[in-house]
């Protein structure tokens, strides 16, 4: 290439790097783009040169729009890529082989990826370049933190391991450190935390996290494609590793076979590895019993149902990220309604602020009520205390201020001992929660009130009758 064409293609690509610099991080960019080499300008088609069929892979789905935008600011809409792999590094002797790949998803793209996975090779391609001593911020959330994350006692375990970790990453004995529980818990945003401190204060560790179906996903790539000692290698210079729900590697037995030549590399190198689940280990099936027996070389942490007090507080965080004022009352209503998981709780937070902000008004009781009908329900049932309470007042003939009153009036405290019965029937809510609904009694009432219903059922036919009327409209 003369010295014209040699100066045109690095103009265009410096166009490009500048681009790419102010959409991604320094260090991704260390990692993912120093290594790029352009190769050629042919008109509007800029051909760069990576140093294997795995980088390639790997710019291909997490940074092709960041490369699109780039092409659009140095060419114009009509700028092409196409890629210059290496898949032999040659000898002294004999030249590199190279493949050129167009960076589109055409038949013709898919002829030319084939026709690199299946090209003759020698030597396997170079690792990446810089793997072990830059830092990855790939498919860590920024705003996940600890600072963000709200400590119960739900989730103290999990939450002081995890700082652990994140202060000492390969030192503590908490290597690996396998967080479990259910949806909406907190899992993802726990491992997240942990990976942005690690990233924020250990400027030479490489951080990855990486979901085990997006790890899959790469592992079957790598068969296909001929790279799977790239796809290992890569994975085995990694500082800290995090795989998100380990338990979809369940039956893929290859997967897991390579899955575990890297846990113990990485474990035996001092390296972090750390996991998530939906279920202890000892529950996980599928999974080989020499991975599963590894997983218990370390600490094993679960999530719970957060309990009122932890979401009260996560209420109160989430509102003043946002900058909103609520009523102590209303954020108490919507702890004591809701109480699976933390993230139908944000779900239920995110839409009382988009319902105040459409009709135009303050978040108070009512639209809280309004918002809650449509959004709780149990599994079987869209039942809330709101309905029940509601269904039974009109069936007594009283008021739902009767219910929650103090009044002791025979004619009160059975409604309200039905009204109790079938909150604790029909929905999850706790019988702490439930005795809030009904003016503020304690636990201990909610089980006399069950008690006395149950056993009424059983000795008289006609409140038996009575209650498989109500019951019927509930639906």
């Amino acid at each position: 290439m003369n010295y014209q064409l040699r100066r045109e293609v690095d103009e265009v690509w410096e166009k490009c790097l500048q681009v790419i610099k102010a959409n991604i991080s320094e260090q991704s960019f260390k990692t993912w783009f120093e290594p790029i080499v352009p190769f050629r300008l042919d008109g509007k088609t800029l051909t760069i040169q990576v140093p294997s069929q795995f980088f390639y892979e790997w710019l291909e789905e997490n940074y092709i729009h960041v490369l699109r935008r780039a092409l659009d600011f140095a060419i114009g809409r009509e700028g092409q890529l196409e890629y210059s792999i290496i898949v032999d590094t040659g000898t002294d002797r004999q030249p590199p082989i190279k493949v050129h790949v167009p960076t589109t998803n055409s038949p013709v793209a898919a002829e030319a990826r084939q026709k690199a996975a299946s090209e003759p090779r020698k030597p396997a391609p170079p690792p990446v370049r810089g793997i072990d001593t830059t830092e990855l911020d790939l498919f860590l959330n920024a705003n996940y933190s600890f600072d963000n994350y709200i400590e119960g006692d739900c989730n103290r375990l999990a939450r002081s391991a995890g700082m652990a970790v994140a202060q000492r990453p390969g030192v503590t004995s908490f290597n690996p450190l396998l967080i479990y529980g259910g949806v909406g818990l907190g899992k993802t945003h726990l491992v997240q935390a942990i990976g942005n401190h690690i990233k924020g204060h250990f400027g030479d560790k490489s951080v990855l996290y990486v979901s085990s179906e997006k790890f899959t996903n790469q592992f079957i790539n790598a068969i296909k494609n001929n790279t799977l000692q790239d796809f290992t290698d890569f994975y085995m210079r990694v500082d800290t590793l995090i795989l998100d729900d380990v338990q979809f590697l369940s039956g893929k037995e290859k997967t897991q076979d390579t899955f575990f030549h890297i846990f113990n590399h990485l474990h035996q190198s001092g390296r972090q590895i750390i996991m998530t689940s939906d279920r202890r280990p000892s529950e996980l099936q599928g999974l080989q019993d020499r991975l599963l027996s590894r997983f218990k070389w370390g600490l094993t942490a679960d999530l719970q149902q957060p309990d009122l007090e932890t979401r009260i507080a996560i209420i109160q965080r989430k509102l003043q990220a946002e900058g909103i004022y609520i009523e102590a009352s209303v954020i108490e209503y919507v702890a004591h309604s809701v109480n699976t998981n933390v993230r139908e709780l944000e779900g239920v937070i995110i839409s009382l602020m988009a319902q105040a902000s459409l009709v135009r008004r303050d978040i108070d009781l009512e639209l809280a009520k309004n918002v809650l009908k449509n959004i709780v329900s149990t599994e079987e049932k869209e039942v809330n205390i709101d309905t029940i309470q509601d269904i039974v007042s009109d069936f007594y003939d009283v008021t739902i201020a009767d219910l929650k009153s103090k009044s002791r009036k025979k004619e009160l405290v059975f409604p309200r001992q039905v009204a109790m019965y079938f909150a604790k029937e029909l929905t999850d809510l706790s019988l702490k929660s439930i005795g809030y609904h009904f003016g503020g009694r304690d636990h201990s009432t909610v089980i006399h009130a069950v008690q006395t219903i149950s056993d009424l059922m059983e000795q008289d036919e006609a409140v038996k009758e009575a209650l498989q009327k109500i019951r019927s409209n509930f639906g």
